[in-house]
Formats: structure tokens, C-alpha cells, sequence
């Protein structure tokens, strides 16, 4: 398939679509390997940047998602008279930061974390298509575990999880976790 094609074709389909769609399908479709949709895809985003369009082809982990350029959000939300979106407290932040880099975690395991309660957080960073149920951890009671979404990736403009920062004292904490597990095990 001829690659202006190709790439214009992927164009149509993430402008109809409005969400984000796989790799995967958009190769079945066009019958083509998903390193070539990746480079049309690719390149399609390149152009719009270039060009300094209005809009943007991003990549959010193993998928293609068509969007507004965020320097233009105000005006895009002035027209369609959107409210927007509030921002996330300092606690929802801290909980989906918790989340993001050890995920998928129970409730308890935050609240470990954190030493505080945590429902309410939880509770609303899901209503806020944030992070999502991931399955349940195999242990009684089968708590909950959580997980990030695509939508997470994009608020925050991130590919994959992989271009989170690093964190240096994720370590201490850890250490610190398994020391207060082996605390109470050895005190039953």
C-alpha cells in the first residue's frame, strides 16, 4: 500500500473514530504490518506538528488517538461551552501517583502508603476515568486491584508508563513497606 495513502486512510479512520484505536486493528484493516501503520502514523503526527495544525495524532501505548492541540483547548472549550475540567487535588495526585508506579495495587496497599484512608480517592480518581478495576488480588477477601487508564495517559500527555519520571525514593519506600510487613508477621 502506497504510504500517502496509507496515511491518509489511518486519517479518516482516527477522525470517524474519535477514540483511541489499537495498532492491531487499524493493521487488519488495512492489511498492512503494524511497523508500517506505527511509520504512517508516526509521520502523519510529524506533519500536523510541523505545520503547527490545530490538530494532533498521538500515540497512547498500543494505539492511535486523533486530538485537539492542547494550546488551543481554551478556545475549543469557549465554543462548544465545555467546562473545564478541574483540577486534581494534591491527595488525588498523591493516590494516582501510588497507582501509576506500582500498579496494579489494592486500596490497602495506598492507604499502607499513605497512612490515611483512601476510598474517597480512589472512588473518585475511577468516576474521573483515571484509573480503572484491574482484576481481584488472590488472597481472602479479593481486594480490588487497580490500574491506570488510556485516559490517564492522556491527561497527562504520556505514550506509555514508561516516560513517568523516574522516582529515586520509590526504593526507601519499598524497604520501608517490607520491613513493616516482616514487623507483623514476626509479631503474630
Amino acid at each position: 500500500m502506497e504510504k500517502v495513502f496509507l496515511e491518509h486512510a489511518i486519517e479518516a479512520v482516527l477522525f470517524a473514530s474519535g477514540d483511541a484505536i489499537s495498532i492491531r486493528r487499524l493493521a487488519d484493516a488495512l492489511e498492512v504490518s503494524e511497523d508500517q501503520v506505527i511509520e504512517a502514523a508516526q509521520s502523519l503526527s510529524d506533519s500536523y506538528q510541523f505545520d503547527q495544525r490545530g490538530i494532533r495524532v498521538i500515540r497512547l501505548e498500543n494505539s492511535f488517538q486523533m486530538c485537539s492541540d492542547p494550546l488551543h483547548a481554551d478556545i475549543v472549550r469557549k465554543v462548544l461551552e465545555t467546562r473545564k475540567a478541574g483540577q486534581l487535588s494534591a491527595v488525588l495526585l498523591e493516590v494516582l501517583s501510588i497507582i501509576a508506579y506500582r500498579q496494579p495495587v489494592t486500596r490497602a496497599y495506598i492507604e499502607q502508603v499513605r497512612g490515611v484512608d483512601s476510598s474517597y480517592s480512589v472512588s473518585s480518581l475511577v468516576e474521573k476515568d483515571l484509573i480503572e478495576e484491574a482484576g481481584r488480588l488472590d488472597v481472602p477477601g479479593r481486594p480490588i486491584l487497580y490500574r491506570t487508564t488510556q485516559n490517564f495517559l492522556r491527561v497527562f500527555g504520556l505514550t506509555n508508563l514508561e516516560d513517568l519520571p523516574p522516582l529515586p525514593e520509590l526504593e526507601d519506600t519499598e524497604k520501608q513497606l517490607s520491613f513493616a510487613d516482616s514487623a507483623e508477621v514476626s509479631e503474630n
